[in-house]
């Protein structure tokens, strides 16, 4: 996969992309990751990228010239003229859609990604209707720009191009991901997947850590025993931290039966 990054600060990204997932994933051929300093798509002689707002307000906006050119100079026609699926140009913006696990699974599919960072108050509205294939938000809050988005949805995506972790398989053995082998009324039938749901929780050695002891199902042997206990913890976890998943999660009669008992 190939992934462009522009942003006033490239500098920013020395550091995401320089360790685990996203650094091996490099070093194997697998992502390739290119960031771009928007300053050098300005021409005037103090390198300048944003301007006040028409009709008035407070703080400066981002010009569409240098977004336009940059974007034109990696070979992108804008958005109208593209009939590439393979690709998507996506605009950081507190205005876009929410990324979540499932936007990360589509990214994941595509061959090219262009990740613009918005700063200042916000990126001329030109640059989001015909350059940006899409707007996305990490989160409902403001960033001071769109960098940090940028690096968690590289880390996102990167994960899960195939061969980008060691195990693939635990990338569907996650919370938020729906397995495919997930049907409508069975739920998953992995005793790890999370069937868009909350991850269960997980224990390790020492078995008893200062009198804080491990369940004694995991160590039973029983997988069936197990797989009940990690279904039924998830499912606790996710009413308690995030009772709007159980909204659109695959849900089986033993599921509702266990959010009944809890």
């Amino acid at each position: 996969m190939k992934i462009d990054i522009v942003t006033i600060f490239p500098d920013f990204f020395c550091g995401p992309l320089d360790y685990g997932i996203i650094r091996r994933a490099r070093e194997a051929g697998l992502a390739a990751i290119k960031v771009h300093d928007l300053r050098a798509f300005a021409h005037d002689r103090h390198k300048t990228v944003d301007d006040r707002p028409f009709g008035g307000g407070e703080g400066m906006v981002l010009k569409p010239e240098p977004i336009f050119e940059c974007i034109e100079a990696l070979n992108i026609v804008p958005c109208e003229g593209r009939l590439d699926a393979k690709q998507n140009v996506i605009l950081l913006s507190a205005q876009g859609k929410r990324f979540d696990q499932s936007v990360a699974n589509e990214l994941a599919t595509l061959e090219r990604i262009v990740l613009i960072c918005g700063r200042y108050e916000g990126v001329d509205e030109r640059v989001g209707r015909y350059l940006a294939d899409r707007e996305l938000s990490v989160g409902d809050y403001v960033l001071s720009g769109g960098e940090l988005g940028a690096a968690v949805i590289v880390d996102c995506v990167t994960r899960l191009i195939p061969g980008a972790v060691g195990n693939q398989a635990s990338t569907q053995q996650e919370s938020f991901t729906i397995s495919s082998d997930a049907h409508a009324g069975d739920g998953p039938s992995s005793t790890c997947a999370s069937g868009g749901l909350l991850d269960y929780p997980h224990y390790t050695r020492p078995a008893d850590f200062r009198g804080m002891g491990v369940p004694e199902v995991l160590a039973s042997g029983n997988h069936e025993e197990i797989r009940r206990w990690r279904r039924r913890t998830a499912l606790e976890k996710t009413l308690r931290n995030r009772p709007d998943l159980l909204d659109e999660a695959v849900l089986s009669d033993e599921d509702k039966k266990l959010l009944r008992d809890l």
